[in-house]
């Protein structure tokens, strides 16, 4: 990986890091305040019998996250960044499910199904702090597709399959 790209994880995952840890700080505030009714501002909702576990996911992310910043070029440090993406990942798959199963069934005196307009009306905000990380945590793919490049070109250039590439 080139010093180019340490840098930009470096800077990128430092900042990302400690927003994930802010979010879930503020899960554990609202849980605090408000309980498991949580709150709508805008388009975040934290709220739901899970804040709790998404709260908890959320700063062991952040803190993943910063705890990688410092010699971002080493393997460990970006598989740690990739082991918090897929928290997060996780966390934004279960909120993305649960909205597609909510959106299939109609209400209780109504058809078994909801009609289209329904139907979409369900994937309208609010979403949870997941859902809006989630773009963001799909950042990790530039330096391992780059480690991958690298290790590709130092092969090249080394036949004998010896690597001076550091671990």
């Amino acid at each position: 990986m080139s010093d180019r790209t340490a840098k930009f994880g470096s800077i990128y995952f430092g900042i990302f890091g400690a927003i994930v840890l802010i979010f879930g700080i503020a899960g554990f505030v609202v849980i605090g305040v408000h309980g498991t009714e949580g709150i709508i501002w805008g388009p975040l909702e934290m709220s739901g019998m899970f804040l709790v576990w998404e709260a908890i996911i959320l700063v062991a992310a952040g803190a993943m996250y910063l705890s990688s910043v410092g010699n971002f070029g080493d393997v460990r440090q970006v598989a740690k960044s990739l082991a918090a993406s897929i928290m997060i990942w996780i966390v934004a798959g279960m909120a993305i499910w649960a909205m597609f199963a909510g959106s299939i069934p109609g209400g209780e005196e109504g058809p078994w199904f909801n009609p289209p307009s329904d139907f979409a009306d369900c994937y309208a905000p609010p979403y949870t702090p997941a859902m809006f990380l989630l773009p963001f945590s799909l950042a990790i793919i530039y330096p391992i597709r780059s480690r991958r490049r690298a290790e590709a070109r130092e092969e090249a250039k080394n036949p004998d399959g010896t690597s001076t590439l550091q671990f």
